[in-house]
């Protein structure tokens, strides 16, 4: 009895120790490249949703390439300027008073183009407002002497603009003058009226810069 007893409870077989040793490392093994394939796995699909994702937003090439940009102006009080950018450019909608609607037919000998022949606007522009509406004008906020941006002043004969100065644009860089629809003063370094792009309006608080007017909404 204490023969097989002792035998019952003598050394165990170091083969079988090894078997069971490296039996629990290889379970380990394959938790582990489980694991990591799980996880390889999760960022494949990453990669591959990503493109997807970043492909439903306009990219920074497209908007500089002149895709259409959505200006509301339902909240733009008469008087006011608003600026958005399209083509890397600030376009101007300003949202002109009946007043300075009036100002746009007096004495035009003094504009260098005042019926807008040369074509700096759509055929849809080419009136005495240069706009769609006739109080908003939509407009590049580029002087077209060499570039500058010129500032919006609106107000009537400042002291350093003149007693004839019935509200416009300024360039300070070289001293061009446009009026209220943009179109320019004889006499003045810039050759041309101030661009009109392409818009068009989706509804009265609505305008689309970058398509023409007709375009499908």
């Amino acid at each position: 009895m204490s023969a097989t007893s002792d035998a019952a409870s003598g050394p165990q077989d170091p083969g079988k120790e090894s078997s069971v040793s490296t039996a629990g490392l290889d379970v380990k093994r394959r938790r582990t490249l489980v694991r990591g394939m799980a996880a390889v796995g999760g960022l494949g699909v990453a990669a591959v949703a990503w493109p997807f994702v970043t492909s439903m937003s306009p990219s920074a090439r497209a908007r500089a390439a002149g895709a259409p940009v959505e200006a509301s102006i339902g909240k733009l009080e008469a008087g006011q300027l608003l600026t958005v950018e399209w083509r890397g450019k600030p376009v101007w909608i300003v949202n002109r008073t009946e007043q300075q609607l009036g100002t746009l037919s007096v004495d035009a000998s003094r504009l260098s183009d005042p019926d807008s022949t040369q074509p700096m606007q759509p055929e849809y522009a080419a009136n005495e407002y240069r706009s769609i509406k006739p109080e908003y004008l939509v407009v590049v906020g580029i002087c077209t002497h060499l570039g500058c941006s010129p500032t919006y002043r609106p107000e009537v004969a400042p002291a350093d603009l003149g007693a004839d100065w019935e509200g416009g644009f300024f360039c300070p860089c070289h001293g061009s003058k446009f009026d209220l629809a943009g179109r320019v003063y004889a006499g003045v370094p810039a050759p041309t009226n101030l661009e009109v792009p392409p818009y068009r309006y989706v509804d009265d608080g609505l305008i689309v810069v970058g398509e023409d007017q007709g375009a499908a909404a």
